[in-house]
């Protein structure tokens, strides 16, 4: 028996038309669903942010915040940075520079706390995220007058934390060194973070 074409019919027509009608219809009333999933203006907007560090005089810090997340910058002085250099390996409980702008098994030197991601290597600047990596306390030791611990950094009193001018954790629980976030220097006297 041979095969026979039958041509499509007014109904076959229909229930096509239908079908991508509801198809679009219903694509067209998730679009909405799915869009409200996306970051808001004010969520992008702060995906980077710039700092202007010319206000900043030697020995002072500010702090920022950049997704939510307290930043510290300091304008270290000569004697901190000298301090920080002079920090055997050995000494330090975690030797893992811990920079977002090296590799994960960057050393914890001085040096590799202070590069941004065009390695550029302008030692008086210390950039943190301002969170004790033990239980997510802020340190003390950005304001004058404030706790500075043992090593002259950062100190978090609520369990005892003691961090050196190089944010590497030096004493107490906190079992790694403050995290360096990803950053650039847009000039000499502006940093991008993020």
């Amino acid at each position: 028996m041979a095969n026979k074409k039958t041509e499509p019919t007014r109904r076959d027509f229909m229930t096509i038309a239908a079908g991508s009608f509801a198809a679009v219809g219903g694509a067209a009333a998730l679009w909405p669903f799915i869009d409200q999933m996306n970051p808001d203006a004010s969520a992008l907007s702060l995906a980077t942010i710039e700092v202007d560090l010319s206000p900043i005089e030697v020995g002072q810090s500010i702090t920022v915040s950049w997704r939510g997340k307290p930043i510290f910058i300091r304008h270290r002085t000569a004697e901190e940075i000298e301090k920080a250099k002079s920090v055997k390996m050995a000494e330090l409980p975690d030797p893992v520079a811990r920079n977002d702008n090296l590799s994960p098994e960057a050393p914890a030197t001085d040096i590799n706390r202070v590069n941004d991601k065009n390695d550029d290597k302008k030692e008086n600047w210390m950039i943190l995220i301002g969170i004790c990596t033990h239980l997510g306390c802020i340190p003390k030791g950005q304001r004058i007058g404030d706790a500075k611990g043992d090593f002259d950094g950062w100190f978090c009193p609520c369990h005892g934390s003691h961090y050196d001018t190089a944010g590497r954790i030096r004493k107490g629980p906190a079992p790694r060194n403050l995290e360096v976030p990803v950053f650039e220097f847009v000039s000499d006297t502006k940093i991008k973070i993020g």
